[in-house]
């Protein structure tokens, strides 16, 4: 059985900080986490936020965004940061771990670059996978998981809870 869903919420910032408290929680229990959690720093309303990204369990942070400036209107992600943060995480998997966690299921992924072989990995050996996502790739991460992944509120009790309920018929 494939043990895989994924969360949406809707306020800014609030994914991150779920997943980097759900991560906590993971860790708290003994359990070992990997992938990425994000975390923001604000820079003032004319551009965002600088996005960095915690490879798991312990780091490196890698700042994955950049400045285009106060008038750009385009995607901030920095692809080769982005790389980075995934070969990161490769490495981090060549250890037994039990949770894989995404911050988000993005346009990366959904177009069969980013993270998405990772996920496809921790699938493979058997690690339960939560990844964020948007309603925009909602469906392509669906069609990923071959229709098998469940969409769990955007709470930590009911992820923690889904969590428990697939590990414990596994």
């Amino acid at each position: 059985m494939m043990k895989i869903a994924y969360t949406m919420a809707h306020g800014r910032g609030e994914l991150d900080l779920l997943l980097s408290d759900l991560a906590a929680r993971l860790e708290e229990r003994g359990l070992k986490a990997r992938g990425i959690v994000q975390t923001n720093t604000e820079c003032g309303s004319y551009h965002g936020c600088d996005m960095d990204v915690r490879v798991l369990p312990d780091g490196p942070i890698i700042r994955i965004s950049q400045n285009l400036g106060k008038e750009a209107k385009g995607c901030r992600l920095d692809p080769d940061a982005m790389a980075s943060a995934v070969t990161a995480v490769g490495h981090s998997m060549q250890v037994d771990f039990d949770v894989f966690l995404l911050n988000k299921f993005g346009k990366q992924e959904a177009e069969g670059r980013g993270f998405r072989d990772l996920l496809a990995e921790a699938l493979e050996k058997g690690a339960t996978v939560i990844a964020g996502t948007n309603p925009l790739n909602a469906d392509v991460f669906e069609e990923f998981a071959g229709g098998m992944a469940t969409n769990v509120p955007a709470d930590i009790d009911a992820l923690l809870a889904w969590y428990d309920q697939v590990n414990e018929e596994a």
